[in-house]
Protein backbone atom coordinates (compact mmCIF):
# COMPACT_ATOMS: atom_id res chain seq x y z
CA UNK A 1 0.00 0.00 0.00
CA UNK A 2 0.85 3.45 -0.85
CA UNK A 3 1.75 5.77 2.04
CA UNK A 4 0.71 9.23 1.57
CA UNK A 5 2.62 11.83 2.59
CA UNK A 6 0.29 14.45 4.50
CA UNK A 7 2.92 16.71 5.40
CA UNK A 8 4.47 17.26 2.05
CA UNK A 9 1.38 17.38 0.29
CA UNK A 10 0.47 20.47 2.79
CA UNK A 11 3.79 22.12 2.01
CA UNK A 12 3.50 21.81 -1.39
CA UNK A 13 0.02 23.64 -1.13
CA UNK A 14 1.27 26.57 0.73
CA UNK A 15 4.13 26.93 -1.30
CA UNK A 16 1.65 26.92 -4.27
CA UNK A 17 -0.21 29.25 -2.59
CA UNK A 18 2.74 31.70 -1.61
CA UNK A 19 3.86 31.30 -5.43
CA UNK A 20 0.32 32.40 -6.42
CA UNK A 21 0.41 35.59 -4.22
CA UNK A 22 3.85 36.44 -4.68
CA UNK A 23 3.29 36.68 -8.65
CA UNK A 24 -0.24 38.54 -8.39
CA UNK A 25 -0.52 41.55 -9.33
CA UNK A 26 -0.78 45.20 -7.46
CA UNK A 27 -2.16 48.11 -8.54
CA UNK A 28 0.12 50.99 -7.89
CA UNK A 29 -2.12 53.70 -9.49
CA UNK A 30 -5.09 54.52 -11.78
CA UNK A 31 -5.98 58.03 -14.29
CA UNK A 32 -9.44 57.65 -15.00
CA UNK A 33 -11.28 59.43 -17.48
CA UNK A 34 -14.94 60.12 -16.83
CA UNK A 35 -17.73 60.93 -19.46
CA UNK A 36 -20.63 62.84 -17.44
CA UNK A 37 -24.11 61.15 -17.24
CA UNK A 38 -27.62 61.54 -18.53
CA UNK A 39 -28.23 65.35 -19.17
CA UNK A 40 -31.28 67.25 -21.75
CA UNK A 41 -30.39 68.26 -24.97
CA UNK A 42 -27.22 70.46 -25.74
CA UNK A 43 -28.94 72.54 -28.93
CA UNK A 44 -32.28 73.57 -26.41
CA UNK A 45 -29.81 75.75 -24.50
CA UNK A 46 -29.27 75.41 -20.58
CA UNK A 47 -29.00 72.22 -20.42
CA UNK A 48 -28.66 69.88 -17.32
CA UNK A 49 -27.81 66.65 -15.55
CA UNK A 50 -30.72 64.45 -15.14
CA UNK A 51 -31.69 62.69 -12.26
CA UNK A 52 -30.79 59.71 -14.76
CA UNK A 53 -27.77 60.96 -15.21
CA UNK A 54 -27.03 61.67 -11.46
CA UNK A 55 -27.81 57.56 -10.79
CA UNK A 56 -25.58 56.63 -13.81
CA UNK A 57 -22.11 58.45 -12.55
CA UNK A 58 -23.09 57.95 -9.06
CA UNK A 59 -23.28 54.08 -10.02
CA UNK A 60 -19.63 53.97 -11.58
CA UNK A 61 -18.50 55.90 -8.50
CA UNK A 62 -20.02 53.35 -6.45
CA UNK A 63 -18.06 50.49 -9.02
CA UNK A 64 -14.94 52.04 -8.58
CA UNK A 65 -14.75 52.38 -4.92
CA UNK A 66 -15.51 48.10 -4.58
CA UNK A 67 -12.73 47.88 -7.54
CA UNK A 68 -9.89 50.39 -6.01
CA UNK A 69 -10.78 51.77 -2.74
CA UNK A 70 -12.17 48.70 -0.36
CA UNK A 71 -9.83 46.56 1.02
CA UNK A 72 -11.22 43.46 0.47
CA UNK A 73 -10.79 43.66 -3.53
CA UNK A 74 -8.03 42.52 -5.52
CA UNK A 75 -7.40 45.53 -7.43
CA UNK A 76 -7.33 47.89 -4.34
CA UNK A 77 -4.82 50.60 -4.91
CA UNK A 78 -1.77 49.38 -2.50
CA UNK A 79 -1.85 52.18 0.35
CA UNK A 80 -4.72 53.81 -0.74
CA UNK A 81 -7.38 55.19 2.16
CA UNK A 82 -10.14 52.66 2.59
CA UNK A 83 -13.10 54.60 4.81
CA UNK A 84 -12.29 57.92 5.03
CA UNK A 85 -11.23 59.60 2.41
CA UNK A 86 -7.86 60.80 2.29
CA UNK A 87 -7.55 63.96 -0.41
CA UNK A 88 -3.86 64.37 -0.29
CA UNK A 89 -4.17 60.59 -2.54
CA UNK A 90 -6.72 62.05 -4.96
CA UNK A 91 -6.18 64.23 -8.04
CA UNK A 92 -9.65 65.66 -9.39
CA UNK A 93 -9.97 68.29 -12.42
CA UNK A 94 -13.37 68.98 -14.37
CA UNK A 95 -14.37 71.95 -16.07
CA UNK A 96 -16.33 74.66 -14.72
CA UNK A 97 -19.75 73.31 -16.38
CA UNK A 98 -22.86 72.43 -14.45
CA UNK A 99 -23.15 69.13 -16.18
CA UNK A 100 -19.62 68.01 -15.88
CA UNK A 101 -19.49 69.11 -11.99
CA UNK A 102 -22.37 67.99 -10.93
CA UNK A 103 -21.44 64.29 -12.75
CA UNK A 104 -18.17 64.67 -10.89
CA UNK A 105 -19.59 65.77 -7.84
CA UNK A 106 -22.31 62.57 -7.61
CA UNK A 107 -19.57 59.95 -8.95
CA UNK A 108 -17.50 61.02 -6.11
CA UNK A 109 -20.21 60.36 -3.94
CA UNK A 110 -20.29 56.90 -4.67
CA UNK A 111 -16.40 56.26 -4.60
CA UNK A 112 -16.11 57.42 -1.12
CA UNK A 113 -19.65 57.04 0.44
CA UNK A 114 -21.01 58.34 3.50
CA UNK A 115 -18.79 56.92 6.29
CA UNK A 116 -21.04 56.94 9.34
CA UNK A 117 -19.93 56.22 12.55
CA UNK A 118 -16.32 56.48 11.55
CA UNK A 119 -15.95 60.33 10.67
CA UNK A 120 -17.23 60.95 14.42
CA UNK A 121 -14.76 63.31 16.27
CA UNK A 122 -13.98 63.69 19.79
CA UNK A 123 -13.62 66.96 21.13
CA UNK A 124 -10.91 67.88 23.84
CA UNK A 125 -13.97 68.32 26.23
CA UNK A 126 -14.78 65.17 25.38
CA UNK A 127 -17.54 65.78 23.18
CA UNK A 128 -18.63 63.57 20.46
CA UNK A 129 -19.14 65.36 16.99
CA UNK A 130 -21.18 63.15 14.31
CA UNK A 131 -20.93 65.17 10.80
CA UNK A 132 -23.83 65.62 8.83
CA UNK A 133 -25.60 63.42 6.33
CA UNK A 134 -24.26 60.29 8.16
CA UNK A 135 -20.52 61.02 7.86
CA UNK A 136 -20.88 62.83 4.47
CA UNK A 137 -17.19 63.25 2.74
CA UNK A 138 -16.73 66.30 1.26
CA UNK A 139 -14.01 65.88 -1.63
CA UNK A 140 -13.45 69.10 -3.89
CA UNK A 141 -12.74 69.08 -7.75
CA UNK A 142 -10.18 70.94 -8.98
CA UNK A 143 -12.47 73.68 -11.52
CA UNK A 144 -11.05 75.08 -14.83
CA UNK A 145 -12.98 77.63 -17.03
CA UNK A 146 -13.20 75.07 -19.78
CA UNK A 147 -11.32 72.22 -20.22
CA UNK A 148 -10.97 68.42 -21.78
CA UNK A 149 -14.15 67.73 -22.64
CA UNK A 150 -15.90 70.60 -21.67
CA UNK A 151 -19.86 70.74 -22.53
CA UNK A 152 -19.71 75.07 -22.20
CA UNK A 153 -18.86 75.86 -25.95
CA UNK A 154 -20.81 75.38 -28.49
CA UNK A 155 -17.60 74.73 -31.11
CA UNK A 156 -15.45 72.82 -28.27
CA UNK A 157 -12.16 72.89 -30.81
CA UNK A 158 -12.61 77.05 -30.64
CA UNK A 159 -12.33 76.20 -26.75
CA UNK A 160 -8.55 74.63 -27.42
CA UNK A 161 -7.65 77.97 -28.33
CA UNK A 162 -5.25 76.07 -30.93
CA UNK A 163 -5.13 77.73 -34.65
CA UNK A 164 -4.12 75.03 -36.50
CA UNK A 165 -6.85 72.27 -35.10
CA UNK A 166 -9.20 74.99 -35.94
CA UNK A 167 -7.90 74.82 -39.18
CA UNK A 168 -7.60 71.44 -39.43
CA UNK A 169 -11.06 70.63 -38.29
CA UNK A 170 -12.75 73.12 -40.29
CA UNK A 171 -11.06 71.17 -43.68
CA UNK A 172 -13.59 68.35 -42.94
CA UNK A 173 -16.03 70.17 -44.35
CA UNK A 174 -14.16 70.39 -47.71
CA UNK A 175 -13.13 67.02 -48.08
CA UNK A 176 -14.84 64.15 -50.63
CA UNK A 177 -16.23 61.71 -47.68
CA UNK A 178 -17.92 64.28 -45.90
CA UNK A 179 -19.55 65.76 -49.16
CA UNK A 180 -20.59 62.53 -50.32
CA UNK A 181 -22.61 61.94 -46.86
CA UNK A 182 -23.73 65.35 -46.78
CA UNK A 183 -25.81 64.62 -50.40
CA UNK A 184 -26.52 60.98 -49.58
CA UNK A 185 -28.59 61.50 -46.44
CA UNK A 186 -30.19 64.82 -46.96
CA UNK A 187 -33.50 63.22 -47.45
CA UNK A 188 -32.85 61.22 -44.43
CA UNK A 189 -32.53 64.09 -42.07
CA UNK A 190 -35.08 66.41 -43.87
CA UNK A 191 -37.80 63.36 -42.96
CA UNK A 192 -37.16 63.83 -39.38
CA UNK A 193 -38.81 67.27 -39.74
CA UNK A 194 -42.21 66.38 -37.96
CA UNK A 195 -39.90 65.10 -34.84
CA UNK A 196 -37.79 68.33 -34.58
CA UNK A 197 -39.72 70.99 -36.01
CA UNK A 198 -39.66 72.92 -33.21
CA UNK A 199 -35.58 72.91 -32.36
CA UNK A 200 -34.74 72.60 -36.36
CA UNK A 201 -36.03 74.43 -39.43
CA UNK A 202 -35.71 72.44 -42.67
CA UNK A 203 -32.83 74.06 -44.00
CA UNK A 204 -31.04 72.78 -40.79
CA UNK A 205 -31.88 69.50 -41.39
CA UNK A 206 -28.55 67.40 -43.04
CA UNK A 207 -25.37 66.07 -41.87
CA UNK A 208 -23.77 69.06 -41.38
CA UNK A 209 -25.85 68.99 -37.72
CA UNK A 210 -25.44 65.13 -37.44
CA UNK A 211 -24.92 65.42 -33.98
CA UNK A 212 -26.88 67.92 -32.58
CA UNK A 213 -30.10 66.07 -34.71
CA UNK A 214 -29.13 62.71 -33.46
CA UNK A 215 -28.34 64.44 -29.74
CA UNK A 216 -32.15 65.41 -29.36
CA UNK A 217 -33.56 62.23 -30.86
CA UNK A 218 -31.77 60.74 -28.41
CA UNK A 219 -32.34 62.52 -25.04
CA UNK A 220 -36.25 62.25 -26.98
CA UNK A 221 -35.95 58.45 -27.00
CA UNK A 222 -35.14 58.43 -23.04
CA UNK A 223 -37.39 61.02 -22.19
CA UNK A 224 -40.74 61.47 -23.57
CA UNK A 225 -43.50 59.36 -24.44
CA UNK A 226 -45.09 58.69 -27.95
CA UNK A 227 -48.46 59.17 -26.19
CA UNK A 228 -47.47 62.58 -25.23
CA UNK A 229 -45.69 63.26 -28.67
CA UNK A 230 -47.40 61.26 -31.67
CA UNK A 231 -44.41 61.74 -34.06
CA UNK A 232 -41.98 60.01 -31.98
CA UNK A 233 -43.67 56.83 -33.03
CA UNK A 234 -41.46 56.45 -36.06
CA UNK A 235 -38.11 56.65 -34.14
CA UNK A 236 -37.20 53.15 -33.87
CA UNK A 237 -33.97 51.44 -33.07
CA UNK A 238 -33.15 50.99 -36.74
CA UNK A 239 -33.39 54.78 -37.26
CA UNK A 240 -31.75 55.57 -34.14
CA UNK A 241 -28.61 53.44 -34.85
CA UNK A 242 -28.49 54.65 -38.53
CA UNK A 243 -28.58 58.22 -36.54
CA UNK A 244 -25.79 57.18 -34.09
CA UNK A 245 -23.56 55.96 -37.07
CA UNK A 246 -23.71 59.15 -38.84
CA UNK A 247 -23.03 61.24 -35.82
CA UNK A 248 -20.33 59.22 -35.00
CA UNK A 249 -18.72 59.17 -38.30
CA UNK A 250 -19.06 63.04 -38.10
CA UNK A 251 -17.77 64.13 -34.75
CA UNK A 252 -14.60 61.58 -35.30
CA UNK A 253 -13.82 62.79 -38.37
CA UNK A 254 -13.35 66.31 -36.08
CA UNK A 255 -11.88 64.52 -33.42
CA UNK A 256 -8.98 63.08 -35.16
CA UNK A 257 -7.37 62.79 -38.30
CA UNK A 258 -4.38 60.61 -39.28
CA UNK A 259 -2.77 62.44 -41.72
CA UNK A 260 -2.92 65.88 -39.67
CA UNK A 261 -2.41 65.05 -35.99
CA UNK A 262 -2.92 68.48 -34.54
CA UNK A 263 -7.13 67.95 -35.43
CA UNK A 264 -6.53 65.40 -32.08
CA UNK A 265 -4.44 68.45 -30.00
CA UNK A 266 -7.31 67.50 -26.76
CA UNK A 267 -6.36 63.84 -27.21
CA UNK A 268 -2.72 64.47 -27.29
CA UNK A 269 -2.68 67.26 -24.24
CA UNK A 270 -4.58 64.28 -22.39
CA UNK A 271 -2.11 61.99 -23.28
CA UNK A 272 0.20 64.41 -21.54
CA UNK A 273 -1.60 64.53 -18.71
CA UNK A 274 -2.20 60.68 -17.79
CA UNK A 275 1.59 60.55 -17.97
CA UNK A 276 2.28 63.53 -15.80
CA UNK A 277 -0.53 62.14 -13.34
CA UNK A 278 0.67 58.14 -13.37
CA UNK A 279 4.31 59.73 -13.15
CA UNK A 280 3.54 61.35 -10.22
CA UNK A 281 3.07 57.94 -8.49
CA UNK A 282 6.12 56.47 -9.79
CA UNK A 283 8.27 59.41 -8.69
CA UNK A 284 6.70 59.86 -5.18
CA UNK A 285 7.33 55.78 -5.19
CA UNK A 286 3.13 55.86 -4.28
CA UNK A 287 3.53 58.10 -0.72
CA UNK A 288 1.71 60.59 -3.31
CA UNK A 289 -1.58 60.91 -5.83
CA UNK A 290 -2.51 57.72 -6.35
CA UNK A 291 -5.83 58.03 -8.37
CA UNK A 292 -6.58 61.07 -10.66
CA UNK A 293 -9.86 61.79 -11.79
CA UNK A 294 -10.47 64.07 -14.95
CA UNK A 295 -13.94 64.69 -15.61
CA UNK A 296 -15.01 65.56 -19.50
CA UNK A 297 -17.17 64.50 -22.30
CA UNK A 298 -17.05 62.45 -25.60
CA UNK A 299 -14.76 64.76 -27.85
CA UNK A 300 -11.50 64.24 -25.93
CA UNK A 301 -11.77 60.67 -25.70
CA UNK A 302 -12.57 60.48 -29.91
CA UNK A 303 -9.09 62.36 -30.10
CA UNK A 304 -7.08 60.10 -28.21
CA UNK A 305 -9.12 56.82 -29.21
CA UNK A 306 -7.33 57.62 -32.55
CA UNK A 307 -4.25 58.96 -31.67
CA UNK A 308 -3.27 55.79 -29.31
CA UNK A 309 -4.74 53.68 -32.65
CA UNK A 310 -7.64 51.96 -30.49
CA UNK A 311 -9.53 51.58 -33.74
CA UNK A 312 -7.43 49.00 -34.74
CA UNK A 313 -8.48 47.02 -31.77
CA UNK A 314 -12.05 47.25 -31.93
CA UNK A 315 -13.98 49.14 -34.77
CA UNK A 316 -16.16 50.34 -31.80
CA UNK A 317 -13.75 53.35 -31.06
CA UNK A 318 -14.85 55.56 -33.79
CA UNK A 319 -18.23 55.89 -32.35
CA UNK A 320 -19.47 58.40 -29.63
CA UNK A 321 -18.61 56.62 -25.82
CA UNK A 322 -22.18 56.77 -24.03
CA UNK A 323 -22.97 58.61 -21.19
CA UNK A 324 -20.98 57.67 -18.04
CA UNK A 325 -18.13 55.82 -20.38
CA UNK A 326 -15.21 55.45 -18.54
CA UNK A 327 -11.16 55.70 -19.69
CA UNK A 328 -8.68 53.81 -17.28
CA UNK A 329 -5.04 53.63 -17.51
CA UNK A 330 -3.72 51.27 -14.45
CA UNK A 331 0.09 51.05 -13.11
CA UNK A 332 0.44 47.86 -12.12
CA UNK A 333 3.27 45.40 -11.04
CA UNK A 334 4.16 41.87 -10.28
CA UNK A 335 6.95 42.26 -8.14
CA UNK A 336 6.35 42.26 -4.43
CA UNK A 337 6.28 45.50 -1.87
CA UNK A 338 7.89 43.83 0.57
CA UNK A 339 10.95 45.77 -0.22
CA UNK A 340 9.96 48.98 -0.59
CA UNK A 341 8.22 50.50 -3.94
CA UNK A 342 9.05 48.77 -7.34
CA UNK A 343 11.67 49.89 -9.86
CA UNK A 344 10.07 50.93 -13.21
CA UNK A 345 11.32 47.97 -15.30
CA UNK A 346 8.78 46.03 -12.97
CA UNK A 347 6.06 48.57 -13.73
CA UNK A 348 3.53 48.58 -16.24
CA UNK A 349 0.35 49.98 -18.03
CA UNK A 350 -2.75 48.31 -18.64
CA UNK A 351 -5.75 50.08 -20.42
CA UNK A 352 -9.28 49.64 -19.79
CA UNK A 353 -12.51 51.65 -21.09
CA UNK A 354 -16.05 50.86 -20.10
CA UNK A 355 -18.68 52.04 -22.17
CA UNK A 356 -20.78 53.63 -19.78
CA UNK A 357 -25.14 52.75 -20.05
CA UNK A 358 -24.46 50.85 -23.66
CA UNK A 359 -22.83 48.37 -21.47
CA UNK A 360 -24.05 45.05 -20.77
CA UNK A 361 -21.73 44.57 -17.49
CA UNK A 362 -20.32 47.54 -15.30
CA UNK A 363 -16.90 45.69 -15.27
CA UNK A 364 -14.14 47.08 -17.14
CA UNK A 365 -12.75 45.49 -21.00
CA UNK A 366 -8.90 45.89 -21.36
CA UNK A 367 -8.12 46.76 -25.01
CA UNK A 368 -4.23 46.95 -26.29
CA UNK A 369 -2.91 50.46 -27.05
CA UNK A 370 -1.02 51.76 -30.27
CA UNK A 371 -1.39 48.77 -31.89
CA UNK A 372 0.49 46.18 -30.00
CA UNK A 373 -0.10 43.07 -29.83
CA UNK A 374 -0.08 43.00 -25.83
CA UNK A 375 -2.74 44.14 -23.40
CA UNK A 376 0.15 44.67 -20.56
CA UNK A 377 3.01 47.61 -21.73
CA UNK A 378 6.03 48.54 -19.61
CA UNK A 379 5.97 51.61 -18.13
CA UNK A 380 9.24 52.48 -20.64
CA UNK A 381 7.01 51.25 -23.62
CA UNK A 382 4.32 53.17 -22.46
CA UNK A 383 5.89 56.75 -22.19
CA UNK A 384 7.46 56.26 -25.66
CA UNK A 385 4.58 55.34 -27.66
CA UNK A 386 2.40 58.24 -25.63
CA UNK A 387 5.55 60.45 -26.25
CA UNK A 388 5.04 60.35 -30.00
CA UNK A 389 1.96 62.17 -30.04
CA UNK A 390 1.45 63.66 -26.24
CA UNK A 391 2.35 67.45 -25.97
CA UNK A 392 4.57 67.73 -22.98
CA UNK A 393 4.98 70.96 -22.77
CA UNK A 394 4.45 74.75 -23.13
CA UNK A 395 6.80 75.38 -26.22
CA UNK A 396 5.58 72.20 -27.85
CA UNK A 397 1.46 73.07 -27.55
CA UNK A 398 2.49 76.79 -29.32
CA UNK A 399 5.10 75.49 -31.83
CA UNK A 400 2.40 72.44 -32.87
CA UNK A 401 -0.57 75.37 -32.55
CA UNK A 402 1.06 77.80 -34.48
CA UNK A 403 0.03 79.96 -31.60
CA UNK A 404 1.81 83.02 -30.21
CA UNK A 405 0.75 85.85 -27.93
CA UNK A 406 1.42 85.91 -24.11
CA UNK A 407 0.99 82.64 -23.09
CA UNK A 408 3.32 81.22 -26.03
CA UNK A 409 6.06 83.93 -25.83
CA UNK A 410 6.72 82.62 -22.10
CA UNK A 411 6.82 79.47 -22.75
CA UNK A 412 9.81 80.44 -25.52
CA UNK A 413 11.47 81.95 -22.97
CA UNK A 414 10.90 79.07 -20.57
CA UNK A 415 11.62 76.48 -22.81
CA UNK A 416 14.94 78.14 -23.52
CA UNK A 417 16.08 78.00 -19.79
CA UNK A 418 14.52 74.89 -18.61
CA UNK A 419 16.30 71.81 -17.97
CA UNK A 420 14.81 68.64 -18.02
CA UNK A 421 14.29 66.79 -14.83
CA UNK A 422 12.36 64.56 -13.28
CA UNK A 423 15.24 62.51 -10.71
CA UNK A 424 13.90 59.61 -8.63
CA UNK A 425 13.40 60.61 -5.11
CA UNK A 426 14.35 56.88 -3.87
CA UNK A 427 15.44 53.78 -5.87
CA UNK A 428 12.04 53.08 -6.93
CA UNK A 429 11.08 56.38 -8.89
CA UNK A 430 11.90 56.83 -12.19
CA UNK A 431 14.76 56.12 -14.46
CA UNK A 432 16.96 58.73 -15.62
CA UNK A 433 16.62 57.71 -19.13
CA UNK A 434 12.50 57.23 -18.70
CA UNK A 435 12.35 60.66 -17.18
CA UNK A 436 14.22 62.41 -20.09
CA UNK A 437 11.10 61.36 -22.16
CA UNK A 438 8.79 62.74 -19.59
CA UNK A 439 10.73 65.29 -17.76
CA UNK A 440 9.35 68.74 -19.58
CA UNK A 441 5.75 68.27 -17.52
CA UNK A 442 7.74 67.46 -14.25
CA UNK A 443 10.23 70.90 -14.73
CA UNK A 444 7.07 72.97 -16.18
CA UNK A 445 4.44 71.87 -14.44
CA UNK A 446 2.08 70.61 -16.29
CA UNK A 447 0.72 71.70 -19.73
CA UNK A 448 0.75 75.50 -20.08
CA UNK A 449 1.09 75.58 -15.90
CA UNK A 450 -1.44 72.78 -15.32
CA UNK A 451 -5.00 74.88 -15.91
CA UNK A 452 -3.28 77.77 -18.63
CA UNK A 453 -3.85 74.76 -20.79
CA UNK A 454 -6.81 72.83 -19.67
CA UNK A 455 -8.25 75.96 -19.88
CA UNK A 456 -7.47 76.22 -23.61
CA UNK A 457 -8.19 72.55 -24.32
CA UNK A 458 -11.23 71.32 -25.10
CA UNK A 459 -12.89 68.53 -27.04
CA UNK A 460 -13.32 68.65 -30.71
CA UNK A 461 -15.39 70.55 -33.25
CA UNK A 462 -14.81 73.59 -35.13
CA UNK A 463 -15.36 77.65 -34.84
CA UNK A 464 -18.44 79.11 -33.71
CA UNK A 465 -20.19 80.52 -36.95
CA UNK A 466 -23.55 81.97 -35.04
CA UNK A 467 -25.76 81.26 -31.78
CA UNK A 468 -28.07 79.28 -33.77
CA UNK A 469 -29.61 75.68 -33.63
CA UNK A 470 -27.75 74.38 -36.75
CA UNK A 471 -24.76 74.32 -34.07
CA UNK A 472 -23.40 70.75 -33.75
CA UNK A 473 -21.99 71.94 -30.15
CA UNK A 474 -24.82 73.97 -28.72
CA UNK A 475 -24.32 76.36 -25.97
CA UNK A 476 -23.70 75.81 -22.09
CA UNK A 477 -24.84 73.54 -20.20
CA UNK A 478 -26.95 75.28 -17.54
CA UNK A 479 -29.79 74.00 -15.43
CA UNK A 480 -32.78 73.89 -17.44
CA UNK A 481 -36.33 72.66 -16.73
CA UNK A 482 -37.07 69.31 -18.06
CA UNK A 483 -40.61 70.09 -18.55
CA UNK A 484 -39.37 72.67 -20.97
CA UNK A 485 -36.97 70.44 -22.37
CA UNK A 486 -39.75 68.25 -23.69
CA UNK A 487 -42.18 70.61 -24.50
CA UNK A 488 -39.72 72.16 -27.01
CA UNK A 489 -38.72 68.59 -29.01
CA UNK A 490 -41.45 69.06 -30.82
CA UNK A 491 -45.31 66.94 -31.36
Amino acid sequence: MQVINFQSIVLAVLAAMHLQVASSETVLGAYIYQRHGDRTPKIIGSPSLTALGYEEVFARGSYYNKRYIVSNSSYQIDGIATDLVKLSQLNITAPWDNVIQNSGAGWLQGLYPPAGQAASQTLSNGTSVEPPLNGFQLIPIGTTSSGSGSESAPWLQSVTGCKNAQVSSNNYFSSDSYQALLLSTKSLYQSLLPMVKATFSLSDLSFKNAFSIWDVLNVASIHNSTKEYPALQQLNSSLMNELFGLASIHEYNLAYNASDPVRAIAGAVLAGQVLQGLNNTITSSGRGNKLTIQFGSYATALSYFGLAQLPAANSNFTGIPSYASSMIWELVTNSSLENGFPSTSDIYVRFYFHNGTSAASPDLESYPLFNQPSLLLSWSDFVSSSQAFAITSEAQWCQQCGNSGSICSAADSTASNASVSATPSSAGGISKAVAGVIGAMVTLGVILGVEALIMLVGGISLTRKRATPVENFPAAEKVASPAKQLKDLGS
